[in-house]
């Protein structure tokens, strides 16, 4: 049997579709058609039902599938073996996180990154929100996330606290503000409801719901921004505020509002070596950068 047929019922059993199998194979979808009756005319078995919902995996395309996979894994192992355990990964490994973990976290780990794995092409994907972040877009994906879906693949970094801050310019002009019983009489830099995966959003149905005066924001980094410009008060992750000398905790980290930080492989990626690495890699740097993301002193 070709292994070029392998190949291509791999792509059609995790892609699902002949589109999305094309997409793994960089080939055009009616390339990928061809090739599966071709196939499955010379070998004289069905590898896939097709529907208009897409393909599913006959017995015959089952037992192929598990082969096409194992092999698959093999051969990549095999190409680390070539060039070395020890040496450095080869090729394009995409990353993506919201603009403010960029910034604030990763470009430091990144610039490291780089400088260690040189034939690395990193690529990387920003967002302000973490929701348009595409798993099939990137091999990893850095995102706060409580409850991730049960088919991600990833580890989890640390919890990530948030706390009110804001600039010792702000709290010069309002030396009076007591946030904690009238935090009606500040300004506040509220996120969007575009901005709704923050997990700070009971704190702000809590406390908030009367405040009038206040400023809009659809990402992080121009809350962050607002703030530490001296434009009123903000909840912040702590990693964010804590980082960032204009600015002043002015609160215990929120208690219950804390969330999660992951990073996810992409299923379709995670076997090669490149990935792994980077992967690897960043999780030992991130997680030593758990007291920052978990702030428990008092302010």
């Amino acid at each position: 049997m070709d292994w070029d047929y392998l190949r291509y019922i791999r792509a059609l059993a995790i892609g699902g579709t002949l589109a999305k199998a094309g997409e793994l194979l960089g080939v055009h979808q009616t390339t990928v058609l061809r090739r599966l009756d071709q196939m499955e005319e010379s070998m004289g078995v069905q590898f896939f039902e097709r529907s208009r919902d897409g393909l599913q995996l006959t017995p015959v395309g089952e037992t192929a599938f598990r082969e096409a996979d194992r092999l698959a894994i093999e051969m990549e192992n095999l190409e680390r073996k070539l060039v070395g355990q020890d040496s450095a990964p080869v090729g394009k490994v995409r990353l993506a996180a919201e603009d403010a973990m960029m910034n604030a976290l990763l470009s430091p780990i990144l610039a490291e990154l780089v400088r260690e794995f040189p034939d690395i092409e990193l690529e990387t994907l920003t967002d302000n929100d973490v929701a348009n972040l595409s798993h099939r877009e990137a091999d990893l994906t850095l995102r706060p996330e409580n409850k991730p879906q049960a088919t991600l693949e990833g580890e989890r970094i640390a919890a990530i606290e948030s706390a009110v801050y804001g600039s010792a310019r702000y709290c010069r002009r309002h030396r009076d503000m007591d946030i904690e019983n009238h935090p009606e009489g500040c300004l506040w830099i509220l996120p969007d409801e575009t901005f709704s995966h923050l997990a700070t959003g009971r704190w702000y149905r809590k406390y908030l719901k009367n405040v009038t005066s206040l400023i809009r924001c659809n990402s992080l980094q121009s809350m962050h921004a607002l703030a530490k410009a001296g434009a009123g008060l903000a909840v912040l992750p702590c990693y964010l505020g804590e980082g960032t000398r204009e600015l002043r905790r002015l609160s215990d980290p929120l208690e219950g509002e804390s969330v999660d930080l992951w990073l996810h492989v992409n299923q379709d990626t995670q076997h090669m070596a490149r990935v792994r690495i980077v992967m690897e890699y960043l999780v030992e740097r991130l997680q030593a950068l758990e007291p920052q993301l978990e702030i428990s002193s008092t302010f």
